[in-house]
């Protein structure tokens, strides 16, 4: 696969992201923020493409933008798992440390707003509100690892599948999806094929299949088409998951 990843010289527009406010930058002030944007660069992945090899060592961090980045560990023997999906305005990349701690992977295409990891680890030790923001998204990831660890754990296959969609559901809204608080309506495109949910929640793809077919029926979602998903009401499916927040 041709790799179309690309990088503009373009200083990245701060007062005009639409994460700012959401991102790891929305706790510096304005000057800080000048800064930042000082050593920003946009940088476009097309699905499929790789953005951090695990084991490498990345020269950038990044906020997501736009798009849906999937996390993946490999194991000795090559297999690998999906631990992870990040969504806009999450952060990539682990700092302060020399080695990615997993293969980092363009699920749809990905907009990218990347900082050098040098004058990035430099602007942490300078502003202390920076690390902050950083620790708070490290503990919510923290929390979010442990949900995840519940549903893998405890939850049937139904109560799965359905957690899955109401996460993406839920995430819609910041991947530039269609959705309604009035009417509590979402529509989506599945950011994994069939076969990559069910590595993701521990189920055959089979069994995937048949819990879809199964939410289609109840009329809790509607399939358009192969990934194309609407919900008509997220409280529905949230009462499927039997989940109060992932």
């Amino acid at each position: 696969m041709t790799n179309t990843s690309s990088e503009t010289p373009e200083l990245a527009r701060c007062g005009t992201c639409s994460v700012r406010h959401k991102a790891v930058c929305g706790a510096l002030s304005d000057a800080e923020l000048a800064r930042l944007n000082q050593i920003a660069r946009t940088r476009m992945v097309s699905s499929g493409q790789t953005i951090i090899s695990d084991e490498a060592e990345p020269d950038f961090f990044a906020n997501i933008v736009g798009g849906v980045v999937k996390l993946t560990k490999t194991l000795a023997d090559g297999r690998q798992q999906i631990v992870g999906l990040l969504f806009p305005p999450d952060f990539l990349g682990r700092t302060f440390r020399h080695e990615a701690p997993y293969l980092a992977e363009a699920a749809t295409n990905v907009e990218l707003c990347c900082f050098s990891r040098q004058a990035f680890e430099g602007m942490i030790k300078e502003y202390p509100s920076l690390e902050h923001r950083l620790f708070e998204n490290t503990l919510d990831e923290l929390d979010s690892a442990r949900d995840w660890m519940l549903l893998l754990g405890r939850k049937t296959a139904q109560e799965k599948v359905a957690s899955f969609l109401l996460m993406i559901a839920r995430r819609a809204p910041n991947i530039g999806c269609s959705h309604s608080e009035e009417l509590k309506f979402v529509r989506f495109s599945l950011p994994l094929s069939r076969a990559e949910i069910a590595d993701y929640i521990g189920l055959t793809i089979e069994t995937v299949s048949r819990h879809f077919t199964k939410l289609r029926t109840d009329g809790v979602i509607q399939i358009e088409s192969n990934r194309d998903i609407t919900v008509p009401d997220i409280d529905i499916l949230a009462e499927r998951a039997d989940l109060d927040d992932i």
